[in-house]
């Protein structure tokens, strides 16, 4: 036998007996910190070639095989932003072989959601098995690593369960589903408190699980004493079309006879809840903010905990006249809290949020308000959120509950 044959039957039984040591770019063995990271030379499972690949300085690299296009760009609010490219796009350079090629960065370590614009026509990036799916047109994700696992990655940690409910709806005419979160070690016999966590315009409930990761989240805060153990229900607050004339008339009542009617009394029958106010708690991102400040403040009868992420409104003394008036709402409320991005801060959406800061202000109620993270109104943002600020700071008072 020569050496040829030898090295490569060697090898051959290496990959067979420790197929762990080495994995190739988006091999999905296991749930890595790095999934594309190309340590093989391995071309994604029946994609074209690699793309996204990301480098150890925290470069990407971009290819597109697309011989008779005429112009190839990289798009996406999320990754435009983290570049510093504002609505820029990005053009790509075409080879000899006809593969479009882009490399960008350093990008910060974290998950971006992104897009390819060919000719005029937006897709997503074909080679690259991460692809989110929402209630919007579809997008890649990239997913840039450090030197180790982030806040939102899966650790070896204790871990809880994420169960998918399938329900009729009387009040939208039809099956719906909602997913929800219950942490490690979790005992029926004992009460735990309820988050309802919502999503933005064109979010699914899954999206809190693939996007924002919320279920890695709340095992790492638990795994370092962080937070309180709790129940995390994740709802579809899309309950009329986005793109209805009436939308913002219509959703704020429809989602919460939804949740009074459904939702809230589908999670207290069937886990162990601590059903009454102080043991609830409502939030959610951008439009789920504006479900959680609309629906919620007029719902102290069952929550008494907000989380108002990306969200609020320019003309709040009048729309929330009501809650900002009212002399006892510092004793229904246990914790309410504000927070945006910090390249959200200074668009639209952040002078929403701020309007609603400075209006509880006046008005002397309590509430933290927090700006932070490096990303705009995206996932980067209402992750470092959950991870900094929310999670670690919901159910300070537990202990007052009733059990």
């Amino acid at each position: 036998m020569n050496i040829r044959k030898i090295l490569f039957h060697t090898l051959s039984f290496l990959l067979i007996i420790f197929p762990a040591l080495v994995r190739g770019q988006q091999a999905n063995v296991n749930l890595d910190y790095n999934p594309q990271k190309n340590t093989e030379g391995l071309i994604p499972f029946s994609a074209p070639l690699n793309s996204p690949e990301v480098h150890d300085d925290q470069t990407v690299t971009f290819r597109l095989k697309a011989p008779k296009a005429q112009e190839v760009k990289l798009a996406g609010v999320a990754i435009l932003t983290a570049l510093g490219k504002g609505k820029e796009m990005v053009p790509f350079t075409k080879g000899d072989d006809g593969v479009w090629t882009l490399t960008v960065g350093p990008l910060k370590p974290d998950m971006y959601a992104y897009h390819f614009n060919v000719d005029g026509v937006q897709i997503t990036d074909p080679s690259n098995t991460y692809a989110a799916f929402t209630a919007m047109p579809p997008y890649s994700q990239l997913i840039v690593h450090g030197s180790g696992p982030a806040y939102y990655d899966a650790q070896n940690v204790p871990h809880g369960t994420v169960t998918r409910h399938i329900y009729h709806s009387e009040v939208t005419n039809g099956e719906r589903e909602l997913y929800v979160y219950t942490p490690p070690g979790y005992k029926p016999d004992k009460k735990y408190p309820v988050l309802y966590l919502l999503g933005g315009s064109g979010e699914l409930p899954s999206n809190w699980v693939y996007d924002g990761r919320v279920n890695f989240i709340m095992d790492n805060l638990l795994a370092e004493g962080k937070a309180v153990p709790m129940i995390i229900v994740i709802p579809n607050n899309q309950v009329v079309h986005r793109n209805h004339p009436k939308h913002a008339e219509l959703t704020f009542d429809i989602f919460e006879k939804e949740l009074r009617n459904h939702v809230v009394p589908l999670i207290d029958q069937n886990y162990s809840t601590i059903k009454e106010p102080k043991g609830r708690a409502l939030s959610g991102l951008s439009m789920g903010g504006r479900h959680s400040m609309y629906i919620g403040f007029r719902s102290l009868d069952l929550f008494a905990n907000f989380g108002i992420l990306s969200a609020g409104d320019v003309e709040a003394e009048k729309s929330l006249a009501q809650f900002l008036n009212d002399p006892k709402v510092n004793n229904k409320v246990d914790y309410l809290f504000v927070g945006q991005g910090t390249e959200e801060a200074n668009g639209f959406m952040g002078q929403r949020c701020i309007a609603l800061h400075e209006a509880l202000a006046r008005h002397n109620i309590e509430h933290e308000y927090y700006v932070g993270g490096y990303g705009g109104h995206d996932w980067a943002t209402w992750r470092h959120l959950l991870y900094y600020r929310f999670l670690p700071n919901l159910w300070k008072k537990i202990n007052n509950i009733k059990k």
